[in-house]
């Protein structure tokens, strides 16, 4: 018999981690090849994981709201005979850290700026038990209801090692007005020495913020609904790119009389000889890939003060589920598919998108965003940067508009089918002659579009 490791795998550019939601199998219980195992949520998706092999399932490594580390071992399962990726479990070494020995009088004054620093600054908010770990799913809760850390630290765990569960939290939300929270006794501290006085004469002092009372009012006949886990996570993820990432949009009028002809002419013919839908979307995707092509400063990310400028162009296709969020799923390497091969991957990617079938690996390592705001009836927006990329671009409704027209014999008015181009870029590293021209070349990709081509 052999054994294999059933690692949480990578989600996503930047997950890092996810918190384990439901044991799809108990231990002995028989498991096929990509059979899930457990699901598991990240502030981008919830998803399946699946197993690479067939057996049984011999050991859970972690309980229900747990946070897992991208490659950590989840499950054990037991195999028949040998496989690939199996391994053999070993119990590992224990090891002993030795810690550099710290001399009495460099800890006292250690311990001595603390005080002062304290005195000045004001003690240290929110950061509760150092020693308290505390799952993402924890900390959202704690966060719109209004939980500080102090109070965090003194509900009861009942998860593994002690953690606190999303049942601890919403429990003690329930019962919080029964409980009185006592704040712990401060000793006072000895008077600093001067040579703590000296080390922070220069440090200055932080007036502490004072927190904003709530201005929404609920009356007779109002409806409350809490927020889904998903849309917490969203929301938060929206305000972090805001703060991450200088928005700066430009905006094209697009005259796509050419495109909208040309689909209408072929997309009989072409459903009936591909299985497939043509959308406009496709068509949209290519003309962003060929941009980029040009532009490769718009598929980076920024890494401090790096510029990680990315090899393959894969677009992410921003997708609204049934519920009423949204999720993204990536066209890995679109810049090498031909029209037809666009129109196959965007119909598969969307109509598993709405019945919630994206595997984790679909949805990371976008570098671009294209959001269809169109398909509301918006004429243009201004979208929010998908972090860690450094622009998006979305797509306004087509509408048909009387517009000048320019010929040899003079200028006429004529029916037009137009939109608008919406482009939300980074300002920290794409200037506005950069996001300008590239938005420019998607619109002069389109308008030049060949009505006699061929697909």
């Amino acid at each position: 018999m052999s054994k294999f490791e059933l690692k949480l795998p990578q989600m996503g550019e930047s997950v890092a981690e996810a918190t384990l939601t439901t044991w799809l199998k108990e231990v002995g219980d028989t498991i096929e090849l990509d059979e899930a195992v457990f699901e598991i949520a990240t502030d981008k998706v919830d998803s399946e994981v699946p197993s690479e092999v067939e057996g049984k399932l011999l050991e859970k490594r972690f309980d229900v709201d747990d946070v897992i580390k991208v490659g950590e071992v989840v499950a054990v399962i037991e195999m028949e005979g040998g496989a690939n990726g199996a391994t053999t479990i070993q119990e590992a070494e224990p090891v002993t850290e030795v810690m550099p020995e710290v001399s009495e009088p460099a800890a006292q004054l250690e311990n001595e700026i603390k005080a002062v620093r304290e005195t000045v600054t004001g003690p240290a908010q929110d950061m509760g038990n150092a020693e308290r770990f505390y799952s993402p799913l924890v900390k959202n809760i704690a966060k719109q209801e209004g939980i500080s850390m102090a109070e965090l630290d003194t509900i009861p765990g009942t998860g593994k090692e002690g953690r606190v569960t999303k049942n601890d939290i919403l429990a003690f939300i329930e019962n919080r007005g029964e409980k009185t929270v006592v704040a712990p006794k401060v000793e006072s501290m000895p008077a600093p020495s001067p040579k703590a006085k000296e080390i922070l004469a220069e440090v200055p002092k932080v007036e502490k913020p004072q927190p904003k009372a709530s201005t929404v009012e609920v009356k007779d006949g109002d409806e409350i609904i809490p927020l889904t886990r998903m849309g917490k996570l969203i929301a938060q993820h929206m305000v972090d790119s805001v703060s991450t990432s200088a928005h700066v949009q430009s905006f094209v009028e697009v005259d796509v009389t050419n495109v909208v002809h040309w689909r209408n002419k072929i997309k009989k013919d072409f459903e009936q000889r591909e299985g497939e839908k043509l959308t406009f979307t496709p068509i949209f995707m290519e003309a962003v890939a060929v941009a980029i092509k040009k532009f490769p400063m718009i598929n980076i990310s920024l890494d401090g003060d790096k510029v990680i400028k990315k090899k393959n162009i894969n677009l992410g296709m921003a997708a609204a589920l049934p519920d009423g969020n949204l999720i993204v799923p990536v066209i890995k390497n679109a810049d090498q598919l031909n029209l037809v091969g666009m129109a196959k991957t965007v119909n598969d990617l969307a109509n598993r998108a709405r019945n919630n079938a994206l595997k984790p690996d679909e949805i990371k390592d976008g570098t671009y965003t294209v959001t269809n705001v169109g398909t509301f009836g918006s004429v243009f927006g201004t979208p929010i940067i998908n972090q860690p990329q450094v622009g998006i671009l979305a797509l306004g409704a087509i509408r048909k508009i009387p517009s000048v027209i320019e010929t040899p014999e003079g200028d006429f008015i004529g029916i037009r089918h137009k939109m608008f181009l919406s482009h939300s870029y980074d300002h920290r590293v794409v200037n506005g002659a950069l996001g300008g021209m590239f938005v420019k070349t998607v619109a002069d990709y389109l308008e030049a579009w060949d009505l006699n081509r061929q697909i």
